[in-house]
């Protein structure tokens, strides 16, 4: 069709006519697709009530069946048990004795009781051993069961309805007793359908005789047995009508079947009376209709959902290119949620990379700014040292200041190395047999001058402990509690408390002691932010008060994983500006050794007395004291202590021992002892308990009468070992000291060390002691200047462990396989940068005698090489 742009007037006229005709199909479309849905609709309508019609008739048949299912189910149930009883039968008539025979019979769920009668009389025995009288037992209806008579319902012992079957027993073609076995109805109800029509329709089982209920579907009310029959029934369910009362009763009476429709409960139901067992008993009960007709319901309803489906369809022919485009739009939406997946996977693993990045560079970050400043003090004061070599005072000060600096640089490499060797698994517990009061002391040796020099105060206790002879790792134990204690002394401003606890928990078993460690401080304190990572590696409390203390941030991962190593527990609780507390929770076994009781009766000590104004502290003691056959009385303060002396000496039964403590509140622990010398012989012992520097007291005390010093807390062990030393039969001061003063003038070692500074250096400190060496480069040349050498050329060999060609340990086994005197004898020290324990088994294990760690520490060299030199000279 052609017409000319100018003609608006066509152009109009020409959509008006358009969009009549598109405005005319539409309606007809409308019109046609009304009709066939109106159509489609009254065939789907006939349809439904016809096969609705059909399906409440199929309904009904199939409630007859269902019904004569559980008719044949309890036929069958009681044709078993008459089948059972007949095989019993003649099984009694088998046996010489059937009253034995019966008793020794076993029961179950459903025969609840069996009894014999002998014939011609009438009564017998059950399996239960009481009298049994078939007279109780009604039979008079004459019922069956297969054959046998069975009885009447009736309530037995138990209060369940139960019935009984009896049967002849013969024996040579003569009757010689009558088996009866009771039987109960409830044994129906596991055999039967648990939810008849899904739980809507009630089903009951009727004794005829009584008309009574003798099975009651599950979920009815429990009400007394017999209390539930027919009548009931009938008023329960509203059917009033007498007409129906006399049909079922008809019905009952011939032993037929009925069924009828009634209302019950507001809905519609069909009412059936069922034949059990030729009449004898009857299923009585009720479906709803809506139950019957669910199933025709559900048919109409598929076919609706199939007319709907079809329209759908016809719709959908209509709508396919949309459905197609929404097709599309869902792929391009996938695949946007796929690229969208792909980018978060990616941004997570750059993320993880980011983190593993910045834990490296913070690690490193930390690492150079805490290595660089003990560096950095040691290259300052080298260059000042070689400035200044001709002052004594700044060569002596500068020396000091490097030696410091190297020691704090050389515990931050241990703190790295012990981390790495810990997070890869390769540390090894040393387990030996260690004592409380060592340990206590180790640490208080090296805690209590870093808190006097902070002015603070340091407590030490320990209670409740039994054995102080333990069994674990003395070494990684010492450095969990110094990491825990110097980190408190670090955090705790200057004229501050720091508190350590040892505290005897319960025993889970008698062979290990229950131990809680506490360190308590009333430092700085940490955000509860910074407790949540207070043992994650490289982290430390950032605040502008503790910027300044020094460390890697890795103290506390270590004694986290030490503590966890040795199978215990660490915890800590804090508040910011009130301080810290960490909780160390351990199981250590206890030695077999225990302290020698017959020490104290042999150095004649069988009574002491303590005097400490802290009760904790005097119970402990007579505690652990009791435990090993020493009475123990307790005073609180110096007046009494002073009434108590006076009081046993009077009686001539006065204290073997007395333990003082210095600060106590009236009389202090000087002015006691110089009022309980005047009371007691020179002979008897006061010594002097406390936790002070006895500096401050020591000059006093001796002048007031006190024979020695012990400091808290309380072991056993430090007590006897005092003892020792004040009775003049233990020399361990004398000796320690002569080790100290051991001179290495005119000594001659050999010296296994590859590396030149290292050699250098320890041949210049041992010439300062007098003495000099030979070096051998590696553990090969050692031992062939050893192997060429005369007897008694070396006095010793300090053999480095890691070197080329042959290591330390090697060296060390083949000089001692060497056939010669003094392979056996020389000592022979390791000298090396591998510091752990395993490395201090394995040295000894090679043949070494002693360990040192570098750096070399001329104070350790001197009394390791003076042990040994001492009983060489000795032998």
């Amino acid at each position: 069709m052609f017409y000319c742009k100018g003609d608006e007037k066509l152009e109009k006229k020409l959509l008006n006519e358009v969009k009549k005709f598109i405005n005319k199909t539409r309606l007809a479309l409308i019109i046609c697709f009304l009709l066939i849905f109106s159509v489609l609709s009254m065939i789907v309508y006939s349809v439904a009530e016809r096969i609705s019609s059909e399906m409440s008739q199929s309904a009904i048949e199939n409630l007859s069946e269902s019904l004569d299912l559980i008719q044949g189910t309890i036929q069958v149930i009681l044709n078993k048990e008459a089948e059972f009883q007949k095989l019993l039968a003649r099984e009694i008539s088998l046996t010489e004795d059937p009253v034995a025979f019966i008793q020794s019979y076993d029961t179950n769920t459903t025969m609840v009781k069996i009894s014999i009668v002998p014939s011609g009389e009438y009564k017998g025995i059950s399996n239960n051993g009481e009298q049994f009288s078939a007279a109780e037992l009604d039979f008079s209806a004459g019922n069956t069961v297969d054959g046998l008579p069975i009885s009447s319902a009736y309530v037995n012992d138990m209060g369940t309805w139960a019935y009984t079957m009896k049967c002849q027993v013969m024996q040579e073609g003569r009757e010689t007793s009558v088996l009866y076995i009771e039987y109960i109805y409830d044994s129906f109800e596991k055999a039967l359908p648990e939810k008849f029509y899904n739980g809507s329709a009630s089903r009951y089982v009727m004794d005829v005789e009584s008309e009574r209920f003798v099975l009651k579907p599950k979920g009815i009310r429990e009400r007394e047995a017999g209390h539930i029959d027919l009548q009931d029934f009938y008023r329960a369910n509203q059917i009033l009508e007498e007409e129906i009362h006399e049909n079922v009763s008809q019905s009952i009476a011939a032993g037929e079947n009925i069924m009828f429709y009634h209302e019950v409960r507001k809905k519609d139901s069909l009412i059936f009376v069922w034949s059990v067992n030729e009449g004898a008993i009857y299923l009585i009960g009720y479906v709803p209709i809506e139950a019957i007709q669910r199933e025709g319901d559900a048919v109409n309803q598929n076919i609706l959902i199939v007319v709907f489906v079809m329209l759908m369809a016809f719709f959908g022919c209509c709508v396919l290119y949309f459905i197609n485009n929404r097709q599309q739009y869902k792929i391009r939406k996938e695949r946007e949620a796929e690229r969208e997946m792909h980018q978060k996977q990616l941004a997570e693993a750059l993320q993880a990379a980011q983190i593993a990045s910045s834990s490296k560079t913070t690690f490193l970050s930390n690492m150079s700014h805490d290595i660089r400043t003990p560096m950095n003090a040691i290259l300052g004061f080298t260059t000042l040292l070689a400035k200044d070599a001709d002052n004594p005072v700044k060569v002596r000060e500068y020396t000091k200041k490097i030696t410091s600096s190297g020691q704090h640089l050389l515990s931050l490499i241990n703190d790295v190395l012990d981390v790495s060797k810990i997070e890869s698994g390769k540390v090894v517990l040393t387990i030996g047999e260690f004592t409380l009061k060592d340990m206590v002391s180790a640490v208080d040796a090296i805690i209590r001058p870093m808190a006097k020099e902070r002015r603070q105060e340091f407590d030490v206790t320990v209670s409740g402990i039994q054995n102080e002879n333990l069994v674990g790792d003395e070494t990684r134990l010492n450095q969990v509690l110094i990491n825990l204690l110097s980190n408190s002394v670090k955090y705790t401003p200057e004229g501050g408390s720091i508190w350590m606890r040892i505290i005897g928990l319960e025993q889970r078993s008698s062979q290990y002691e229950h131990i809680r460690i506490e360190v308590q401080d009333n430092g700085y304190g940490m955000t509860p932010e910074y407790l949540a990572v207070i043992f994650d590696a490289f982290t430390r409390a950032e605040n502008s008060t503790t910027n300044k203390v020094q460390g890697t941030g890795l103290g506390m991962a270590i004694t986290k994983n030490i503590v966890e190593l040795m199978g215990g527990t660490i915890s800590v609780s804090s508040e910011v500006d009130k301080g810290s507390l960490f909780t160390v929770d351990l199981e250590l076994r206890i030695a077999d050794g225990k302290t020698d009781e017959e020490f104290w009766k042999e150095n004649g000590i069988v009574r002491i007395l303590t005097v400490d104004d802290e009760e904790d502290i005097g119970r402990n003691i007579q505690m652990l004291m009791e435990d090993v056959g020493v009475h123990c009385d307790m005073s609180l303060s110096g007046e009494d202590a002073i009434r108590l002396v006076k009081e046993t000496y009077e009686k001539g039964n006065y204290y073997n021992v007395i333990l003082l403590d210095w600060k106590m509140p009236g009389m202090d622990g000087i002015e006691t002892a110089r009022e309980i010398r005047k009371i007691i012989p020179n002979e008897v012992p006061i010594l002097f308990l406390t936790s002070y520097d006895l500096d401050e007291v020591q000059e006093k005390a001796v002048d007031a009468g006190i024979d020695g010093f012990m400091s808290k807390p309380f072991f056993v062990s430090a007590f006897r070992e005092k003892i020792l030393e004040v009775t003049d039969k233990h020399a361990t001061k004398e000796q320690d000291q002569a080790e100290e003063d051991f001179s290495l003038a005119g000594q001659f070692f050999l010296v296994a060390e590859d590396n030149e500074v290292n050699s250098e250096i320890l041949r210049e400190l041992l010439g300062m002691e007098g003495a000099s060496c030979e070096i051998a480069e590696n553990g090969q040349i050692a031992l062939e200047c050893f192997w060429d050498s005369e007897a008694g050329k070396f006095d010793a060999i300090l053999m480095d462990v890691q070197m080329p060609i042959m290591n330390g340990y090697e060296a060390t086994k083949a000089i001692r396989q060497l056939e010669r005197e003094d392979a056996k004898t020389i000592p022979i020290i390791a000298m090396t940068a591998n510091a752990f324990a395993e490395d201090v088994k394995e040295a000894k294990e090679a043949g070494m005698n002693e360990h040192i760690a570098k750096p070399i520490d001329m104070g350790i060299v001197k009394r390791t090489l003076g042990k040994y030199l001492k009983e060489k000279e000795s032998v």
